[in-house]
């Protein structure tokens, strides 16, 4: 079998199209078609079909890109095994997260690895940092896996009672954060140390699209409330959402870390006193991508980025 046409069918299935696999390959779809076409051919069975107007795989079309990964992976543990033979951790490495994430820890990202090169190149006892392509990616939970197929790296969210991510992406977990009640610095209780559910069951709420994670959070609260909360406002962007929390019109919650409110913002958070919320913040990738020297080295020091600007809990509850 010819490594491109594998190569070519595991990202039909994962882009799910011919239009996008030629557009990401930069050919054109005819091309896309005619390796396809020979890849059946030498298998002799039916890898692909017609699903209204797109090509999908079949059953053994899935199987087989399924051990087309395993092929990636053992030819990415061959090219690094003669990168690390020769100490190669600069290769670029692209890295996708959704805007809070973007925002806490990009530039500090950056810093680190710049200051890991050293103003020459290298410092005496370290090694330079690889070059880093940023990108911000903020979907609904079900669309980052396939995310892995435009980055190195894919930090994602979710929370806790979603469904894992698929087995086809590597997944490395980097923080779980809680999610705090977001009120305006004059709400009358936002001189309090913690909330109740009992007390913000009955507030307007801001709440995010359907789909997305912290839009699920939300209707945690409103089970542990025992009925649907007051949706005043669909916002995913938590600055917009910080805003209008900020005026006093409505309620949110907010990332604990990555939206701590700097002080004058007008905006205070208070976590829980009986419930648990929050979201699991994961890097994903290709497996065979953590084989490359730079991509662990830009994960471990993104993994530190998030350990050292962690702030300090919240004042105890009650």
């Amino acid at each position: 079998m010819d490594l491109h046409q594998l190569f070519i069918l595991r990202e039909l299935g994962e882009r799910g199209s011919v239009a996008a696999v030629a557009r990401a390959l930069f050919v054109s779809s005819s091309a896309v078609s005619q390796q396809l076409s020979a890849l059946q051919r030498s298998t002799g069975v039916a890898l692909t079909e017609r699903n209204g107007r797109r090509l999908v795989l079949t059953p053994a079309g899935t199987a087989l890109a399924a051990a087309a990964t395993g092929v990636s992976t053992a030819m990415a543990a061959a090219e690094e095994a003669v990168a690390s033979f020769h100490e190669e951790q600069t290769a670029p490495v692209s890295l996708s997260a959704f805007h809070s994430a973007g925002l806490a820890w990009f530039g500090k990202l950056i810093t680190r690895l710049d200051a890991s090169a050293g103003a020459f190149g290298g410092t005496a006892g370290g090694t330079a940092g690889p070059p880093l392509r940023c990108g911000d990616e903020d979907v609904a939970r079900q669309d980052f896996p396939a995310l892995v197929a435009d980055y190195d790296l894919v930090v994602a969210h979710r929370l806790p009672h979603d469904p894992l991510w698929p087995d086809r992406v590597t997944v490395t977990p980097l923080i779980y954060e809680p999610l705090d009640v977001a009120l305006a610095a004059g709400h009358p209780l936002a001189g309090r140390s913690s909330v109740s559910i009992s007390d913000v069951a009955d507030e307007p709420w801001i709440a995010g699209h359907p789909g997305f994670p912290l839009a699920e959070a939300v209707n945690v609260v409103a089970a542990s409330a025992g009925h649907p909360l007051r949706i005043e406002h669909r916002l995913n962007e938590f600055f917009v959402a910080a805003s209008v929390v900020a005026t006093g019109a409505a309620i949110a919650l907010l990332p604990r870390y990555t939206m701590a409110p700097a002080p004058g913002s007008g905006l205070v958070l208070l976590p829980f006193t009986d419930l648990r919320v929050g979201r699991q913040i994961d890097v994903l990738s290709r497996p065979e991508t953590l084989l490359r020297a730079s991509a662990r080295r830009v994960l471990e020091e993104l993994s530190a980025v998030v350990a050292a600007h962690r702030p300090p809990p919240p004042p105890s509850r009650g």
